[in-house]
């Protein structure tokens, strides 16, 4: 079939045989991003057969759904050039006649209206077969219809593939223990991260990001292009940090050399970033912003759990005192940076290097807001925080652990860029508390076990910094208007 007779059913043509399956299937995925929220109906962005639906064997359908919803707050709001009409996410489906046995799990249902009537539709990245041919189109640079796809080296083929069971935001497939590749579920318009940021790097010949071998993305069928999948080196026994900390911790294990040495490797990819791409100065009216927007969150974190609202007074003094050194003239340099970092996006090789993954950033968050420039220590403290998931995570709490660890994660990445981050401590305690604030509303809602611990690390940064126990050698003492860190919070 030509490649314009494969694109010929979508979009309209395919909606009122998917749009019954997806409504009942989509809300169930762990990537699906409106759950609790009703769906109202769904628009095909884009649908390209990758595989013929009209063979005898299984047909691969590509699509960009967009699924509409009401807001968090009330009906759906009717679509504006600011608010897209519903988010919009990227599914493989596999078309057959009848579903082999050993695909049954990945069974979405069986259309009984359209061009697909009486045919099985399922999740095509299980199908060892679709998901090969998925590596193929990667193999072969070029447009498919919306779709195009790229590469900057030569891959091999028979590679055997297999889905990954971690990842909750996304999907990732291995394929032969040599590539990974993850594919973006919530799809947004302009490069994902994830893949700008590991090709910068690859360019600035950083040896800690494995560097893309290929990627595909949207075209026409969305309106600035979107990134919708990324291939990489796979790193075949590798360990992540959060895994390595927990077994330190179970026997007894210091775990400082390892902090240390992720330390030198965050601040290589920081300053790689900074050579690679532009960087911009912070001063007065961005601080003022950054201190605006870290409230507003605290203050919906608060209507959100009650139980944050005796501490919002003191959270809020760590946001405000960023604006006031900034009233005071001083600057801070913001530059890309991971965005989401924890022990989790750090792997330790096999070789006893570390290397850092996942660059997408919150998912959560507007893509805009994730590609913007900020200070290196928003990363810093994403470990800070990790650290202390780690320690407390062993019974009893291990907090000298922790603490040790903070500083030797400090004490690396200050050997390796010449700034210690503890340097900047109103910044970091800021970045920290706000990463804090957002942990309370994820474990409120996700994990209730969970919430002691960032409610810990709340009682701790909420409380007074001025006055007792500043050293003759403390930043906060050059400013007598500059609240002082806690050691427990940097250390």
């Amino acid at each position: 079939m030509s490649e314009t007779a494969s694109t010929a059913r979508a979009p309209v043509a395919l909606l009122p045989s998917l749009a019954p399956l997806l409504h009942e299937w989509l809300p169930r995925r762990r990537w699906f991003a409106g759950k609790g929220r009703p769906v109202t109906g769904f628009a095909l962005v884009s649908a390209t057969e990758l595989l013929p639906l009209d063979t005898a064997g299984p047909g691969l359908l590509h699509l960009l759904v967009r699924v509409q919803q009401p807001g968090p707050g009330g009906p759906t709001t009717p679509p504006t050039p600011t608010t897209p009409p519903g988010d919009c996410y990227q599914l493989l489906l596999g078309v057959c006649d009848t579903l082999p046995p050993r695909l049954a799990p990945a069974r979405i249902g069986r259309a009984t209206q359209g061009p697909l009537a009486g045919r099985t539709v399922y999740e095509a990245l299980h199908d060892p077969r679709l998901a090969a041919l998925l590596l193929e189109r990667l193999r072969s640079p070029g447009a498919i219809g919306p779709l195009t796809f790229h590469r900057t080296e030569p891959i091999p083929d028979g590679l055997a593939p297999r889905v990954l069971d971690a990842e909750q935001s996304n999907t990732s497939l291995v394929y032969g223990d040599a590539y990974i590749l993850k594919i973006f579920r919530r799809v947004h318009p302009g490069a994902n991260p994830d893949l700008e940021l590991p090709l910068a790097l690859a360019r600035a010949g950083c040896a800690r990001v494995p560097a893309p071998v290929a990627w595909f993305e949207s075209g026409p069928g969305h309106p600035d292009g979107a990134t919708l999948g990324v291939l990489q080196p796979f790193l075949r026994g590798s360990q992540d940090g959060w895994q390595l900390a927990l077994d330190a911790l179970a026997a007894g294990r210091d775990f400082t050399d390892e902090a240390r040495a992720l330390g030198r490797a965050t601040a290589e990819v920081h300053t790689a970033l900074a050579d690679a791409l532009p960087t911009v100065t912070l001063a007065r009216p961005q601080a003022r912003h950054l201190a605006v927007a870290m409230g507003r969150r605290l203050d919906a974190a608060a209507q959100a759990v009650p139980a944050l609202l005796p501490y919002v007074p003191g959270l809020r003094g760590a946001f405000e005192a960023v604006a006031v050194l900034a009233e005071e003239g001083s600057t801070w340099r913001a530059q890309r940076v991971h965005g989401d970092l924890h022990l989790g996006q750090a792997l330790r090789t096999p070789r006893g290097d570390w290397a850092v993954i996942d660059f997408e950033g919150e998912p959560t968050k507007p893509l805009a807001e994730r590609r913007r420039p900020q200070p290196a220590v928003r990363d810093v403290a994403g470990i800070l925080r990790s650290f202390d998931y780690a320690a407390h995570s062993h019974h009893p709490w291990h907090a000298e652990w922790a603490e040790r660890c903070r500083a030797a994660y400090c004490t690396g990445y200050a050997e390796a860029s010449g700034t210690d981050p503890r340097a900047e401590e109103v910044l970091l305690r800021a970045y920290e508390t706000d990463k804090a604030v957002y942990e309370v509303v994820y474990e409120a809602r996700h994990r209730p076990d969970w919430l002691r611990v960032p409610m810990a690390a709340v009682h701790r940064l909420a409380a007074p910094q001025d006055g007792a126990g500043a050293g003759p050698h403390s930043p906060g003492r050059a400013r007598s208007r500059r609240p002082r860190l806690a050691p427990d919070t940097l250390t």
